[in-house]
């Protein structure tokens, strides 16, 4: 276990990590008319899949639906990573060093990011009707990144308080940097109140995850081109919500650790 000097230092890298995150740019804003034509011109039939979709993963807000991963296997893969001889259990997890806890979240963004990649490179065959399927598909992906990234660093990605989290960090991703810091704020209160704020409004974070990244998306557009686009913002989307989960969990990591020697002394 971590001294505290070492969780200082961690939590200095942080803290230097959250003063580097930007809000949208001014073109990225643009970015978002991309989707007003998009609902546009995408036929009845493809809007109506898309609302089922998007219904279904509400859902995991309350209560995991289909996109829960299962915590058993994700424990096979923590083992196999770490080179440990004996069956990981979630409280063996919760006593990994956090360099272990990164490293293990690493290669579960790794992997989810070349799903993703594939997954964009498949979808963008079509052009702008295969990228209406494409946007609830790798939100699917999202999640599931998010859940193991949550076990990585020893929480259960099964609790509906983790689930609100972990929506938390999506709408890190997408935030100006006023929600970003406003967001930073509540999860760090949250945090040291055991608790965190019901969610609101499942489809406001939809819109604005898809907004985000709409003007990258609006080469994906293009027939057989948008394979190559595809991949490549599929790939970079997952790379960067991992990479603000595993910060942010750190964090939380980082921060009871802190408390826990502070309740020792």
């Amino acid at each position: 276990m971590e001294n505290i000097e070492q969780l200082n230092e961690k939590l200095k890298k942080i803290e230097k990590w959250e003063k580097d995150q930007k809000g949208l740019f001014f073109w990225e804003r643009i970015g978002r008319l991309p989707f007003v034509l998009l609902d546009k011109l995408t036929p009845k039939f493809l809007q109506e899949k898309i609302n089922i979709l998007l219904d279904e993963i509400a859902k995991y807000v309350d209560t995991g639906g289909q996109y829960l991963v299962s915590n058993d296997a994700t424990l096979k893969k923590v083992k196999k990573e770490l080179s440990l001889q004996d069956d990981v259990m979630f409280s063996d997890i919760q006593e990994l060093p956090i360099d272990s806890m990164e490293k293990v979240a690493e290669v579960f963004v790794k992997y989810r990011a070349k799903n993703a990649q594939i997954q964009g490179a498949t979808t963008g065959i079509g052009g702008i009707f295969t990228l209406a399927i494409d946007i609830p598909l790798i939100l699917g992906i999202t999640l599931k990144t998010l859940q193991e990234v949550a076990l990585a660093y020893g929480y259960d990605p099964t609790s509906k308080e983790e689930r609100i989290f972990m929506i938390k960090c999506m709408q890190f991703t997408s935030s100006d940097i006023v929600g970003k810091k406003a967001i930073l704020e509540e999860l760090t209160n949250a945090s040291g109140n055991n608790g965190f704020a019901q969610l609101q409004g499942w489809r406001e974070v939809f819109l604005s995850y898809r907004d985000n990244f709409g003007w990258k998306k609006l080469f994906q557009m293009v027939p057989v081109a948008g394979m190559i686009f595809g991949a490549f913002i599929n790939k970079s989307a997952i790379n960067e919500v991992g990479e603000v989960a595993s910060m942010l969990y750190q964090k939380r990591r980082v921060m009871e650790r802190l408390q826990d020697i502070k309740v020792e002394k």
